[in-house]
């Protein structure tokens, strides 16, 4: 107590914080937050990549389920078709094979934007692509029962990059689908239209007459999430289910 009331009767003692001290405890939580943000920041990013995956393989399924049910598989819906199949009257020919887009409405799925088109974690729309090959087989009601146990080979192509790539084929040894795919469905990430300064991103939007898509682990300027179906998985999970043969 004699402490304290010598204290409290000292002209020089302050009670509370100076201003440089105040300085120093501000600058110290600015460092500690400026190391913070590119942590919460990558987290983040790592969760909506995590999150758009889970999309893309939810997406798969409902494709596959829909063809299971419908023996063949939906065409990609346009700008205008308000998430419907594009034609929405089924004809087996499809508008934009190549660079169309998820047929939220046809397939049941969201979330949407406001043209009713699937988007992802960044609301980016997902594209979808769907063969074209055999007179349109795949997406003509019961068109696979007459090609799904003959040697294949579809007009779809994932390539691991763009060097080399041409209109309907991938380079030497660059082919991730050795016999085609039916369909590819992809993300394109975080950086949206704003990679196809990437050669690789930009193949994947090259659409008609372009066939070749481009997949590989993420770099600093490609960041798109390419799935893409096995016409022998197709055909399997159609067997399956006792829509083949």
């Amino acid at each position: 107590m004699t402490i304290l009331a010598k204290n409290l009767s000292n002209p020089h003692f302050q009670a509370g914080f100076t201003l440089v001290e105040m300085a120093v405890v501000l600058l110290i939580a600015t460092i500690l937050m400026a190391g913070l943000v590119p942590t919460i920041s990558s987290q983040i990013e790592q969760r909506q990549m995590n999150d758009t995956r889970k999309q893309l393989n939810d997406i798969q399924q409902a494709l596959i389920g829909f063809a299971i049910i419908n023996e063949r598989l939906p065409c990609p819906a346009s700008p205008t078709s308000n998430g419907q199949e594009d034609p929405v009257i089924v004809t087996g020919t499809c508008t934009l094979p190549n660079g169309g887009f998820i047929p939220a409405a046809t397939l049941g799925i969201g979330p949407v934007n406001n043209q009713g088109l699937v988007v992802d974690a960044w609301n980016n729309p997902i594209r979808y692509a769907v063969t074209s090959s055999y007179a349109n087989a795949f997406t003509t009601q019961s068109g696979m029962k007459n090609i799904w146990s003959s040697a294949i080979s579809l007009d779809l192509q994932v390539c691991n990059t763009s060097t080399g790539i041409s209109q309907t084929n991938c380079a030497p040894n660059s082919t991730l689908s050795s016999n085609g795919v039916p369909m590819v469905i992809f993300s394109t990430g975080k950086d949206g239209l704003g990679g196809v300064v990437n050669p690789d991103e930009a193949a994947n939007l090259h659409g008609l007459p372009f066939k070749t898509f481009v997949s590989h682990d993420f770099t600093p300027t490609y960041d798109d999430l390419v799935l893409w179906v096995s016409p022998n998985t197709l055909f399997n999970r159609m067997v399956a289910a006792g829509k083949l043969p």
